[in-house]
């Protein structure tokens, strides 16, 4: 498959590679080009940035969990019919999950994809030791392509002329955003707002795009990402042509909506129909054989959540009825006895697993995680192993059904008991990633077209 792309990465974290992504993603957009948008590593929130401004769904693509095949097949997959594609690097282009190595860094995605990279640097306060660090970057690794630098936070068209004659077109420098602090995307306290319509109104989206045009070579970018070889055609089973095994119940609103792209198609490749509905709003559950709660965040609208006492009473008796449940994070938080927010408030939850999940005003768990089941589960088999991330601000108290999983962290240390368990209902912390074990996801489907 002959894919044009372009992997934007950062020399750190920080340094604009989601701002010149989305309005990259919309200028070309303006040209009548069809953009295929992605993600290195496990973030939710960029991609509603990037799904916004493309108008198609974008998609994850992390090393770590993935592994190469399936990062080929879901970008290939993905980028199908598309003009050109478009992937955000994450943290700086060589940080990832080891110090020593690329695994489960942008470079290593750049390298599976074999795309150019546009790296992304704040020349804010920088002239000539734009250089000395755009070299730096482009002969670290012999193996990777860094076909272009592009700066942000430039005091001027005066500031990137200094940059360009300072780097003397190695590597070629293809454009730069100034400083435009009133088009700040707004933040919280795990990243990025999700982009809705009200934290990325139209007219903003079109105001990066506005930047992009006229800071950037857009002629010279398309051919960067023209000169990208050939990949190979994706190996994803076809789609199922048989009616649908089982029906499962996903849900989706401001409080839900951190969810693998890629988790719900294989869903949906192993026969699954997936019904969306809200537990903010809806009043019944859909006709559903199982259901599935995502992460989001359910402490900024607990009460709302805890208001809707129909659709928390149905749910239980979907449990009690033996019918899979299967949640992760914010899922989790919704499923306990309560949710306790910041302001000391305790807000009943559904009830289906004990506990409290305390919200704290400081981080309790970040990283990649491997799971190992210690028991059978909705999943499948005890002893069933994938890999999944945590970012939380939430502990569970009161649980008495933990222990369903054992977490290997990636950094080592004694392994972690976790997962919580009763019945036919199964939670956890862990946003998992079920490329990493495609067993899982098909074990999910089967309990709950056994149910049905």
């Amino acid at each position: 498959m002959q894919i044009p792309r372009l992997l934007v990465a950062g020399v750190a974290s920080g340094v604009g590679k989601t701002t010149l992504s989305v309005g990259l993603i919309r200028a070309l957009r303006r040209r009548g080009l069809s953009v295929a948008a992605f993600k290195c590593g496990p973030d939710y929130l960029d991609p509603t940035y990037h799904t916004r401004a493309a108008g198609r769904q974008s998609q994850n693509l992390d090393g770590w969990m993935m592994g190469k095949a399936a990062v080929l097949d879901t970008f290939t997959a993905a980028a199908a019919g598309a003009d050109v594609a478009i992937i955000e690097g994450v943290m700086g282009l060589f940080d990832g999950a080891s110090p020593t190595s690329d695994q489960g860094s942008s470079a290593e995605i750049a390298k599976w994809l074999a795309a150019p990279v546009l790296l992304v640097a704040d020349a804010g306060g920088m002239a000539r030791s734009i250089a000395a660090l755009a070299r730096g970057f482009s002969d670290f690794d012999p193996e990777l392509r860094v076909a272009a630098l592009a700066c942000n936070r430039v005091g001027s068209p005066r500031h990137l002329e200094l940059l360009r004659s300072a780097l003397g077109g190695r590597p070629p420098l293809l454009g730069g955003l100034q400083k435009r602090p009133q088009l700040a995307f707004r933040e919280r306290h795990l990243g990025l707002r999700t982009a809705d319509a009200t934290s990325l109104p139209e007219a903003l989206l079109e105001s990066w795009a506005d930047e992009v045009t006229n800071g950037f070579d857009l002629d010279a970018l398309l051919e960067l990402a023209r000169s990208a070889p050939a990949l190979p055609a994706p190996q994803l089973a076809a789609d199922p042509s048989t009616s649908p095994r089982c029906r499962i119940g996903v849900a989706l609103d401001a409080a839900f909506h951190f969810y693998y792209a890629d988790n719900l198609r294989r869903l949906e490749r192993l026969g699954a129909e997936l019904c969306f509905f809200s537990p903010l709003a809806a009043r019944a559950l859909p006709e559903v054989d199982g259901l599935y709660f995502g992460g989001g965040y359910p402490e900024l609208h607990a009460a709302q959540l805890t208001a809707n006492a129909g659709l928390r009473a149905a749910i239980r008796q979907f449990a009690e009825r033996g019918a899979p449940i299967y949640a992760e994070c914010g899922g989790l938080m919704y499923l306990v006895d309560a949710i306790r927010t910041l302001d000391g408030q305790s807000h009943a939850m559904v009830g289906c697993l004990r506990g409290e999940a305390v919200v704290r005003e400081r981080l309790v768990a970040l990283g990649y995680v491997e799971v190992e089941t210690r028991s059978a589960s909705l999943l499948g088999p005890a002893g069933l192993c994938f890999r999944g991330h945590q970012f939380r601000y939430s502990e569970l108290l009161g649980a008495s059904e933990a222990g369903a999983y054992l977490l290997h962290e990636r950094r080592g240390g004694e392994p972690l008991l976790e997962g919580y368990q009763s019945g036919s209902v199964l939670g956890s912390y862990v946003h998992a990633h079920w490329a990493s074990n495609p067993d899982a996801a098909a074990g999910f489907v089967q309990a709950v077209a056994r149910r049905r």
